[in-house]
This record gives C-alpha cells, sequence and structure tokens, in this order.
C-alpha cells in the first residue's frame, strides 16, 4: 500500500499533498493525541490559526501556527467542516487563513474533524445524543450476553454497573432534541428502534419527568440491570394516557402485574368486553374515565367541561348498561381495572 501511495504521489502534486496530509493525521490517530494536541500539530501544518469547537462545551480551541492559543479576534473561516459522531454533528473545525484559502484546505479539514471525532470518543463520554441503534439494542436487549452487553455500554460512554435511567417514548419532535432537553446535565444516549410503532429509548445518567414536553408519551425505569429496566420502561409507557402522559414504573406498584395478563384472557372478560362495545360512543366512554379519574360527580364535569347534571344523568345510563355499577366502591374498583386492561390491549398510535 505504501509502495502504491508513493506511486501515486509522483504522479499529481495535489495527489502527493494530500497523501502526505492523510498519513500526518493517520501518525496522529494511531498516537491517540487528545484535541488541544490536534489543534497544534493542525496549526502548524496549516501555517494559519486552526480551531476546534464541540457543541457540548461551547468554548472553541483555537491555536496559532506557533502552537500557543490564538489570543487575537476570531477571524473569518477561509475553510470548515463539520465534526460528526453518531451519524449526528457534534462541532465544527475551521482555518483562518489571512489570504485565500489553500487547495488542500478541505482535505486537511476532513481529516482534521475524523480526527477529533475519534479524540472525543476516546478521551469521554460523547456530547452527543443520537447513538447507533444496534448498539442500542445490544444494551438493553434480553439474549445479549454480559460481555457483549458490557462492551456496547462502554461504547456507549456508559460506566460498567451504572444505575440506568432508561425511557421508552413516542414522541412527535426529534428524538435527539428530546433527550437533550429531558436530561440537560448528564450523559444520554437516544435511539429509534425498529418496532411496529415508532419507539424511541433513552439510556441516560440523569432524566427529569418533568421535562417531557406536551404531545409525548413516556414510560420511564430505573435498574442496574438495563434489560430490565427496558422492559420497565415499556410497560410503563404502555399504562400512560393523554392526562397521564408520564409514567415511572415504580409508581405503577402492583398495577404493573395487569400487564403480565394475556390480552386474549383480558378481552373475554365480562367488563373489559363491556367497554369494548363502549367505545363505539366517545362520550360515555370519556364520563366514565373522568368519573374514573376523580371518583366525583362534580370533579368529572370540570374535567370534561360539562355541566354536573349531564354528567350525572350519563351516569345513570352507565349504570344500567355496563355489568357493574361505577358509583359503588366495588363498581368504581372494577370500572378503574377494565379500563386499564381495555387500554393496555387496544393498540393506539401510543401503545
Amino acid at each position: 500500500m505504501e509502495a502504491l501511495a508513493l506511486r501515486l504521489s509522483g504522479l499529481d502534486p495535489y495527489v502527493d499533498g494530500a497523501i502526505r496530509i492523510v498519513t500526518f493525521y493517520d501518525t496522529l490517530m494511531r498516537r491517540r493525541v487528545d484535541l488541544p494536541a490536534l489543534a497544534r500539530a493542525s496549526a502548524g501544518l496549516a501555517e494559519c490559526v486552526t480551531g476546534i469547537r464541540l457543541h457540548g462545551t461551547g468554548r472553541p480551541i483555537r491555536v496559532s501556527p506557533l502552537g500557543t492559543e490564538a489570543t487575537g479576534p476570531e477571524l473569518p473561516a477561509t475553510a470548515t467542516a463539520p465534526v460528526t459522531l453518531d451519524d449526528e454533528k457534534i462541532g465544527t473545525v475551521w482555518l483562518e487563513r489571512p489570504g485565500p484559502a489553500h487547495h488542500l484546505d478541505d482535505i486537511l479539514l476532513d481529516r482534521l474533524a475524523l480526527a477529533v471525532a475519534a479524540a472525543v470518543e476516546r478521551h469521554g463520554p460523547a456530547r452527543t445524543t443520537m447513538a447507533d441503534p444496534a448498539l442500542v439494542e445490544l444494551a438493553v436487549g434480553p439474549t445479549t450476553d454480559d460481555p457483549t452487553r458490557a462492551r456496547a455500554l462502554r461504547l456507549l460512554g456508559f460506566p460498567a454497573g451504572a444505575r440506568l435511567h432508561v425511557a421508552a417514548v413516542h414522541t412527535p419532535g426529534p428524538l435527539d432534541r428530546l433527550a437533550a432537553h429531558v436530561s440537560p446535565h448528564g450523559l444520554v444516549k437516544a435511539a429509534a428502534l425498529d418496532t411496529d410503532t415508532p419507539l424511541g429509548v433513552l439510556l441516560a445518567t440523569t432524566l427529569d419527568p418533568t421535562r417531557f414536553p406536551t404531545g409525548t408519551r413516556a414510560g420511564l425505569a430505573t435498574a442496574h440491570d438495563p434489560t430490565l429496566a427496558w422492559h420497565h420502561a415499556r410497560t410503563a409507557l404502555r399504562f400512560t394516557t393523554p392526562h397521564q402522559p408520564v409514567i415511572h414504573h415504580t409508581d405503577l406498584g402492583a398495577l404493573a402485574l395487569l400487564a403480565d395478563i394475556p390480552a386474549t384472557t383480558a378481552r373475554a372478560n365480562p367488563d373489559v368486553a363491556a367497554l369494548t362495545h363502549l367505545a363505539t360512543c366517545p362520550d360515555d366512554l370519556a364520563t366514565l374515565d373522568a368519573y374514573c379519574a376523580t371518583a366525583s360527580v362534580r370533579r368529572a364535569a370540570d374535567r370534561l367541561h360539562l355541566h354536573h347534571s349531564t354528567v350525572a344523568r350519563r351516569l345513570d345510563h352507565l349504570t344500567r348498561t355496563l355489568p357493574f355499577d361505577p358509583t359503588t366502591p366495588t363498581g368504581l374498583t372494577r370500572a378503574r381495572l377494565a379500563l386499564t386492561l381495555w387500554r393496555l390491549h387496544t393498540p393506539t398510535p401510543h401503545t
């Protein structure tokens, strides 16, 4: 290969320069240099101020051709290149030439950007949110062996044995922005998994459940075992509703056991079957839902923006059509359980 490179370099001065640049950065990457060393080496090679800026840090690294920090005002960049990692732009590199751009500047910046991405991944968790879905599936998958899972977590930036916060989400917005918003101060990785419905997974060192935006459903879980946490997060997601769009698995308690009931068994239950029929009348279903959530005719009326007498008439109708009376303590318990089971086994855009 080196003999071929030498033969090619003799054919064209441009090719010769390009090969020398590639070799230069290959050597730096083999030596595992950090970002300041990359900036110093690049500034010396380019013979002009060279800059590196990562989105996660904000403060740029600017180095003069002498290898010292460039303290003067930042000049307009004569050439720039994005730094990408896991298909996400995490920063920018650039050159500040006092004169016109050099014909090899694009190649130099391309190799510098690759070296910066490698250094970021090597020297610490990258300030990036989107991750390789295959890597995330290895981290949370139930069939992954322990060594493979540990390696996947390490590549994602998480220390071995870390207690992870996991979220299963349905969101209308960009997954990377959601991840950065709900975990602004910790390491977070996001990926969209290929399932029957669009499903996102967030792995994080910290998650703030109050920061999930309107329109997003999220099931949350926390555990040292990523597989268990992912299973619990997906279970919690199934319990979410428009009125309770974010649920942590620990808050479900014994209700989580309902998710293990087979769909055929649940649908065959007379109470659940009655709700399947009731769903053909959205007003009746909404009335029952509001009453189950509040256990009060007046509070249900406030929730539905109706007069309490209207809600009372609807409930009276429901007591005659359902196999239970939701206004009694036992009937209210049956109604709540039936509603939960019906939601768990009725496909919707969010389940």
